[in-house]
């Protein structure tokens, strides 16, 4: 059975050294980034968040910080969260696009 993808934005696979530092309601914790694109990224975490539920994210990545406020869109149980990107200020949302597109294979 395939998966439809319904994302607006492609994912990339970002280095191993970047983290987010999320909080979502009473729950804080730091996370590896698994995959990330301009609509969102999956977070690797063992934490139950609710989907629904409003995540602040503070992304460290070589290029710099970068902060935003997503929206959880689904969770794996005991791996992880996949959170929509729904506000960020535009000199974090221009260093998130500089980010991916260093990342970016075709800009090989």
């Amino acid at each position: 059975m395939s998966v439809i993808e319904n994302r607006q934005f492609p994912r990339l696979k970002p280095p191993k050294t970047v983290l987010a530092a999320w909080r979502s309601g009473m729950q804080r914790d730091v996370s590896y980034v698994e995959s990330i694109g301009l609509g969102g990224l999956f977070l690797r975490t063992k934490k139950k968040v609710a989907i629904r539920s409003l995540v602040q994210i503070l992304l460290d990545m070589p290029l710099g910080q970068v902060r935003g406020r997503g929206v959880v869109r689904r969770h794996q149980d005991h791996y992880g969260i996949a959170v929509q990107f729904i506000a960020m200020d535009p000199e974090d949302r221009g260093r998130l696009v500089r980010q991916l597109r260093e990342l970016s294979p075709s800009e090989a």
